[in-house]
C-alpha cells in the first residue's frame, strides 16, 4: 500500500478487546512486526490485570480489599500507589472538583481508564511503532503519525445529534495527543458532584478535553463537566498544554482559545 506521492505506508495491525466494561480498539502502524505483536499482547494483558486490581465491581480485587481495610497500600501491586499518587495530584489541581472517593470509598475508576489506555499505547511506541491510536471506551491516546504527512485525526461526537460530530480533531504537529469526552450522551447523569456525592447537575452535556496524555485529559473532562460551562471553561483554559470544546443543553459550543489550531 502507497501513500500519495509514492511514500510507502507503514504496516498495519489493528486489534480490538473487550475489557474493563468498555472495548478497547488498537490501531498500530510501522516497526518490527514480531515485537509489535508482541508488545501489543503484552498491551492487552496488561488491561486485564489492570481490571483485576481495580475493578470496585469485584469482591477480590486489590482496590475492593484495600477500600475495605482488608489490604494496605503496600501489600498491593507498586501500580496501585501510583494510581493513589495520580488521584491526588488531579485532585489537588482540580481544586477538588475531581475526586477519587465515592460515598466515602476510595474509587479510582475516573483515572483508571485514561490511565491504563495511555499505559498500553507507550508500550507500542516503546516497541518500535511510529503510530499508535488506542481508543479505549471513546477516550483516545493518539502517539506518532499513521503515515507520510498524515497525522492522526478524531471525531467528537455530538451529544445533540446522535451520529453527527461535534468536531475533529487532529494531531498534526503533535507528538502525542489524547482526545477524552465526557457527557451524559452514553452513560446517562453517571458524573457525581463531589460537593454533593451526587449526580453533577450542570448546563453541559459533553466536555471534551485535548491534552498530551489521556491521564489528564479524562481527569480534566470529568472535572469541568460537574463544574459547569462557565466556570469549567475558565479552569481548562488556566491549564497548560489544554484544550477544550463544552456543549451546552442549549447547544452552545464553548471552546478554549487554542482549541482552532487543533481542529481539522
Amino acid at each position: 500500500m502507497a501513500e500519495p506521492g509514492g511514500a510507502a505506508a507503514p504496516a498495519q495491525l489493528r486489534h480490538v478487546e473487550e475489557v474493563m466494561g468498555t472495548v478497547f480498539s488498537f490501531d498500530v502502524r510501522g516497526g518490527e512486526p514480531r515485537a509489535v505483536k508482541a508488545a501489543l499482547e503484552e498491551a492487552v494483558a496488561g488491561l486485564h490485570a489492570v481490571d483485576e486490581v481495580f475493578s470496585t465491581y469485584r469482591e477480590h480485587s486489590q482496590i475492593s480489599r484495600l477500600a475495605r481495610g482488608e489490604a494496605t497500600i503496600e501489600e498491593c501491586d507498586a501500580e496501585v500507589a501510583e494510581v493513589l499518587e495520580l488521584c491526588a495530584e488531579a485532585e489537588r489541581s482540580s481544586d477538588g472538583w475531581f475526586s477519587a472517593t465515592y460515598q466515602g470509598r476510595f474509587d479510582p475508576t475516573g483515572l483508571v481508564k485514561g490511565w491504563a489506555t495511555e499505559r498500553a499505547a507507550l508500550r507500542l511506541v516503546e516497541a518500535g511503532a511510529v503510530g499508535v491510536s488506542v481508543n479505549g471506551g471513546g477516550d483516545v491516546q493518539l502517539c506518532g503519525v499513521p503515515g507520510p504527512d498524515r497525522p492522526w485525526r478524531v471525531g467528537v461526537a455530538d451529544p445533540l445529534r446522535p451520529g453527527g460530530l461535534a468536531a475533529v480533531v487532529t494531531a498534526a504537529g503533535a507528538d502525542r495527543l489524547a482526545v477524552a469526552t465526557s457527557g451524559t450522551a452514553e452513560r446517562g447523569a453517571h458524573i457525581v458532584d463531589p460537593r454533593t456525592g451526587k449526580s453533577a447537575v450542570t448546563d453541559l452535556v459533553s466536555v471534551t478535553v485535548v491534552a498530551p496524555r489521556l491521564t489528564w485529559a479524562d481527569c480534566w473532562a470529568t472535572a469541568a463537566f460537574a463544574m459547569g460551562s462557565r466556570e469549567g471553561l475558565a479552569w481548562l483554559e488556566s491549564l497548560e498544554d489544554t484544550e477544550a470544546l463544552l456543549i451546552t443543553a442549549g447547544d452552545e459550543v464553548r471552546c478554549t482559545g487554542g482549541l482552532a489550531r487543533r481542529l481539522g
